[in-house]
């Protein structure tokens, strides 16, 4: 490999690694639910549980903790008994939320053509498997 080579591939993955990271911590299974969840303003910890069907109290904690690490959630605690937690967007994630509804909508409206042509993918592919 040239020496030019490598310095372009050093250039490409130092720039493409914290946006692949970023991406990765946004999109995850629970990431998308979450924001979705608090964009109607704050939320406390028991109604994201009932918001976001299948996610244990662990992986809601967890991802939790990580959104407000990178800057997308806003943990507000009131000194009450017991302590009331609220969580919030950012405005950084109410640009992301406006981004994330436009992939859910192209989600929505495009679920059926996906879904058949998943369906004729694997007829082909299963034909082709006969044939052999």
């Amino acid at each position: 490999m040239s020496l030019s080579h490598t310095r372009v591939a050093e250039a490409v993955r130092g720039e493409a690694c914290p946006v692949t990271e970023v991406l990765d911590r946004v999109a995850g299974k629970w990431s998308i639910g979450i924001l979705i969840a608090a964009a109607h303003g704050p939320v406390r910890f028991t109604e994201l549980e009932r918001a976001i069907n299948g996610i244990s109290r662990r992986m809601l904690t967890l991802n939790l903790r990580r959104l407000e690490r990178d800057g997308l959630l806003i943990r507000t605690v009131y000194p009450t008994v017991p302590p009331k937690v609220e969580y919030s967007l950012t405005p950084m994630a109410r640009e992301l939320h406006a981004s994330l509804t436009g992939l859910v909508g192209w989600a929505e409206r495009h679920r059926s053509a996906i879904a058949e042509a998943r369906a004729a993918y694997d007829s082909a592919a299963e034909q082709e498997a006969d044939a052999e």
